[in-house]
């Protein structure tokens, strides 16, 4: 089970307010999880502690360097499992997030400018990417997986049935909720709801999430079992 998450970036100060506050703040707060954050810069040389350079061949933009990239890599606890950050990498999902909160220890390498020196990549035991588009760096990456990953663990959500029933916890999207008031400008909350029968709510959930599914995201819902379909 995940213990440590080490976050290697050069701009620690984006991670203040999001490792403070709501459930990830309240769970370092009470050791369910400890996330350790280092400036890589620190494993420069030379009077500018550069960490990037112009690209060899020609090009726009910068790229890190190897030094010390593999540096702060090779400074990560032992049995740390070293992740790069970037748009190259494996999607990341559901699945990946269960896999990640069953190590013990996962180091994340944010990435920047250009993107990492080739031969940086030999040195992490795998890449992730949250998406197909571009952003500044890795450190949002790094967020939407710690999160992703933290409420995994046991006890950082208190009510965990609910991490069961969320999207993407069973390969469907969530059925459609709703709360009081029981009607709100015309819509009214569906009478299956207020029934009180539980077993069939469950039923009535089930058959909503698998349409839901098909309609927003088909893709998922071609790798359904026939029985679902039905």
């Amino acid at each position: 089970m995940l213990r440590e998450i080490h976050i290697l970036t050069l701009f620690p100060g984006l991670f203040e307010g999001f490792l403070r506050e709501s459930i990830l703040g309240k769970a370092i707060a009470d050791g369910k999880i400890s996330v350790a954050v280092r400036d890589f810069r620190e494993f420069a040389e030379g009077k500018h502690r550069s960490v990037d350079d112009v690209p060899f061949g020609g090009g726009s933009g910068m790229v890190l360097m190897p030094g010390p990239a593999v540096a702060a890599l090779e400074s990560l606890p032992p049995g740390t499992r070293k992740i790069l950050l970037t748009p190259q990498g494996r999607r990341f999902d559901q699945a990946a997030a269960r896999r990640l909160s069953g190590e013990e220890r996962i180091g994340f390498l944010c990435g920047r400018y250009e993107g990492f020196d080739e031969r940086i990549r030999a040195f992490a035991d795998e890449e992730i990417s949250i998406g197909d588009y571009v952003l500044s760096g890795g450190e949002v990456p790094a967020m939407v997986v710690v999160e992703a990953v933290t409420r995994l663990l046991p006890g950082v959500v208190h009510n965990e049935e609910s991490v069961v029933e969320e999207s993407f916890a069973a390969g469907l999207l969530e059925y459609p909720q709703y709360t009081r008031p029981r009607s709100f400008r015309g819509v009214e909350v569906p009478e299956m709801l207020l029934s009180g029968h539980h077993e069939e709510i469950r039923k009535w959930r089930r058959a909503e999430a698998i349409r839901r599914t098909r309609e927003r995201r088909p893709d998922l819902a071609a790798e359904l079992p026939p029985e679902e379909e039905e």
